[in-house]
């Protein structure tokens, strides 16, 4: 059986649905699944029940978008086994919703007004009985519309281009104001959980480490479908420096991935479920 421990549904910006999430890991023999999905620990109750009654562990979780201001990097925090719906959590994180979709608000706005032919409307469809609209929304509409055939293409990176290198940002980049990281792996700490650094090979948050651990961290994640060997090797190297839990999940976001991936595909083995809840109830004991 394989642990997945890194997953997202359409709470937040994946294009399954739980119910169909679930039917996957069956099929793929994932039999410890975390529901990670972005500043928001909605349902996560819910699917713990449906996932005993059809015999898959759900593991709550959830995935902090944060900052390191220092670097100015973006740096996410995965938080394991953390009390759903925990005041720590939502004071953290409910800001950040708001501020994301309002974002979004005023790049749909600033599309229609470039000449693209969409609707908020159409875009609010597709975030239907999510936590708000995210870029993967406003893209799937473009592609209904047939500017594009992709999400993550040259349309994307043209209108959500960060202005990097001295480019001008692209019309629809909206700064969104984060977190700082560790208050991130703080308030995961607070609502229960083991806080983890979600794939630092992406957005390049090796150097945060030191001030994470400080934080609290507990765990990087190793295994990631955007890592290369050099960054599992780097993650490795630092989490015998700092004994942190070594971790891994596919990422999962179904049609809204920056690249396909398998569900379980990453798996770190149902050991690394033991030492994370090890170290839960280590933490607990403090």
């Amino acid at each position: 059986m394989k642990a997945e421990l890194h997953c997202h549904t359409k709470l937040s910006d994946g294009s399954y649905t739980f119910d169909e999430i679930l039917d996957l890991a069956i099929h793929e023999g994932v039999s410890h699944l975390a529901i990670t999905n972005h500043d928001t620990t909605r349902e996560l109750h819910d699917m713990e029940v449906k996932g005993h009654e059809r015999g898959v562990e759900i593991i709550p979780g959830i995935e902090i978008s944060a900052y390191d201001f220092e670097r100015r990097r973006r740096v996410h925090i995965l938080g394991y086994y953390i009390e759903p719906g925990h005041a720590a959590i939502e004071e953290l994180c409910n800001p950040l919703l708001e501020k994301r979709h309002q974002g979004c608000v005023t790049a749909v706005t600033r599309l229609i007004e470039a000449g693209y032919s969409i609707t908020w409307e159409e875009v609010l469809k597709h975030a239907e009985g999510g936590t708000g609209v995210y870029k993967q929304h406003i893209m799937h509409v473009l592609i209904d519309r047939g500017y594009t055939d992709s999400i993550y293409g040259e349309l994307y990176k043209k209108l959500f281009s960060r202005g990097q290198n001295g480019e001008q940002p692209g019309i629809a980049y909206i700064p969104t104001e984060y977190a700082d990281a560790s208050d991130a792996v703080r308030a995961i700490l607070q609502a229960g959980g083991v806080p983890v650094l979600a794939h630092p090979g992406q957005y390049r948050s090796f150097e945060k480490v030191p001030d994470l651990v400080e934080a609290g961290l507990q765990g990087i994640e190793v295994w990631h479908p955007l890592h290369g060997p050099e960054d599992e090797e780097r993650a490795q190297e630092l989490a015998k420096q700092y004994s942190l839990i070594m971790t891994g999940g596919s990422d999962f976001h179904g049609f809204y991935g920056e690249k396909e991936v398998v569900l379980g595909s990453k798996s770190p083995g149902l050991d690394t479920v033991k030492a994370i809840k090890e170290r839960k109830q280590l933490l607990s004991d403090k």
